[in-house]
Parts: C-alpha cells; structure tokens; sequence
C-alpha cells in the first residue's frame, strides 16, 4: 500500500500534516480517498490542492489506482465541493447574506453587493478560470450561488476548470514517480505558505478595514 511504497522511496520520515492525511485516505480507500481529499480542499481553501493532486499522480505511477483513476475521481471532488458552497450561497441568497455581514465586526453589507456586482459583470469567467487560483476557487462557488447561475453551466464550467487543473498536477505526480523523495521535504512547507498567505491576507483586511474606520470616525470594530 502507499505508505509501504512512500517508506521504500524516501528515507525521511513519513508525511505529515494535510499530505500524511491524504497519503491515509488514499491508502485506506484508494482512488476515491483522493477525491475525498479534495472535495475538503474546495470547503477549506487553507487546504492546499497542490500538494494532495501530485500525491494522487505518485500514488497512480506506483499502481495504486490509474492514472484515470486519479483524475476522475478528484475531479468528482473538486465539483462535489463546489457545490456544496453554490448551494450554501443559493440558500443564503445576497438579503440573508448581507444582514449576517452587517452583524459581523469589520465587515460590511456594501462589501456584499460589490461581490456580487463583480461577479454579475465577470459571470462564467470567473468559474471557469477562478479554478486556476488557490483559495479563490472555493470561495467563487459562493456568490455564483447568490446570483443563481444556471447549476448545470455551473456544474460545467467547475467540471473543466477542475478536470484541467487537477490534470496538470496530477500528473506532476506521475513523472516525478520514484524520485518524489526529491520534493517530499517541501510539501509540509508548500502547505504552510497557503495557510500563511491566507493569514496575511486576513491580517491584511482587518487592519485596512480598522484605518478605514478610523479615518471615518467610526469605532474600530465596526462593520457599517
């Protein structure tokens, strides 16, 4: 089984963190441990994807599963995923969601209605090539719910966006094949660049949101 294959080809330790937990899952229940993997991915953005599609490809080049195999079922992830966030975002609906926004500290209701605005005009573009960008992928799926896009384009454009991006990746993976020991040292560290990119962004927009406040008078904190 993998962690068998991973122990025989490296001799550091074994993966940890988000890459050991997908290494398990693909282990435990092959191919669709993969797709699980990356349905997560899409619902938490600090889970980065381009660390568990090469492990898929590693896996795959080592005869766990195929190469179809892998992208097929991550594939299926990536759609399922989105999904349940267009859902969530269809649900809520831009009324519900603006007036959680407006009980929420530093955000806005106005910060809603440019979301939206900005998707309106962008449309299936954004789904489409939105499935290129780490973390903006997953959260695109939410104001593509707000505005109801059509499931089944919805579906579409997710499902070639996605099929393309795991692909590349994916089969990053597979060429690398034995010598993936080469690279296993980076992937703890790739992990924590996504989580400390996410964490600079949001540090980032609390402290503009704040200076903005500040520079209207209004308490730090506030949303409106």
């Amino acid at each position: 089984m993998l962690p068998t294959i991973l122990q025989s080809t490296q001799s550091s330790d074994e993966l940890s963190g988000v890459a050991g937990w997908a290494v398990g899952l693909m282990d435990a229940i092959g191919a669709p441990g993969a797709a699980v993997a990356i349905a997560a991915e899409n619902l938490f953005p600090p889970i980065p994807s381009e660390v568990i599609l090469p492990l898929a490809g590693f896996s795959a080049a080592q005869g766990t599963f195929t190469v179809a195999e892998a992208i097929i079922w991550t594939t299926i992830g990536s759609v399922v995923g989105a999904l349940v966030l267009y859902l969530l975002g269809r649900w809520l609906g831009h009324d519900r969601l603006a007036a959680i926004a407006r009980k929420m500290p530093l955000v806005r209701a106005s910060d809603i209605d440019k979301t939206t605005a900005w998707f309106a005009k962008h449309g299936w573009k954004t789904v489409l090539f939105g499935r290129f960008l780490p973390i903006f992928r997953s959260l695109i799926s939410i104001p593509a719910g707000i505005e109801r896009m059509p499931v089944l384009l919805f579906l579409g454009l997710t499902l070639v966006g996605s099929a393309i991006w795991n692909t590349i990746f994916i089969l990053i993976g597979v060429f690398l094949g034995r010598n993936y020991h080469v690279i296993e040292p980076y992937m703890d560290w790739l992990q924590w660049v996504v989580i400390g990119l996410v964490i600079v962004v949001l540090v980032w927009f609390v402290v503009h949101r704040m200076l903005q406040n500040r520079k209207e008078g209004k308490p730090l904190l506030s949303g409106e």
